[in-house]
């Protein structure tokens, strides 16, 4: 079993690796169209801006290959910013076209008071849908970083966390294309379980 860390110069993959490593699944950091379709899974990394990020995935090429990848019925991960790219846009540094593999918009947290923006730190989810991805996180916290979040249909969701009047998606599905808000790969032993999930719908495909 193979899975593909697709590589746009996004930060944070070394952490991405060595936990999807850690469940005993091999992984390869590849820029590579035919290695991406070629994958038994593929994960969408990413921290930074959703601008900025889209440019990237278009000048080497891998946006065609990602959104094909997502026809497959193989599971596909997107994780903080990578789970945003999944969306349709987002209003991050003006509006952004993303992958389109989830209806929805990314759109800045608003300010409230006693919640700073942004929001970093351990969260609680509570899960709606349970799924491969969100079974062993129902009531768990996880580690965000991030200035924005998604608008999207309820049926979309499948764990949210609380943040003051707005309940964040944490975990987002679409058949076979998960977004991860959160950092799996920084949220201990809990975030390990994401991997190992993810493992088991790879091998289950």
């Amino acid at each position: 079993m193979a899975i593909i860390i697709v590589d746009y110069g996004a930060g944070n993959i070394r952490n991405v690796m060595k936990a999807i490593e850690y469940t005993g699944l091999d992984a390869k950091v590849s820029q590579n169209p035919i290695e991406i379709a070629e994958a038994d899974g593929v994960v969408v990394p990413g921290v930074g801006a959703f601008a900025s990020a889209m440019t990237k995935l278009r000048e080497r090429g891998l946006v065609e290959p990602i959104q094909q990848f997502s026809k497959t019925g193989k599971p596909l991960l997107g994780v903080c910013l990578g789970m945003q790219l999944l969306f349709d846009s987002s209003t991050e540094f003006g509006e952004t076209t993303g992958l389109g593999l989830i209806p929805g918009q990314v759109v800045e947290l608003p300010k409230q008071k006693n919640y700073k923006v942004p929001q970093m730190g351990w969260n609680k989810n509570k899960v709606s849908q349970v799924n491969p991805i969100t079974r062993t996180i129902n009531d768990k916290y996880t580690y965000f970083v991030h200035s924005y979040y998604a608008l999207t249909d309820p049926k979309y969701i499948a764990a949210t966390v609380n943040y003051g009047k707005i309940d964040v998606p944490s975990v987002v599905i679409n058949n076979n294309v998960i977004g991860a808000q959160f950092h799996p790969e920084k949220s201990g032993q809990d975030g390990l379980k994401i991997w190992q999930n993810f493992k088991e719908m790879v091998e289950s495909v």
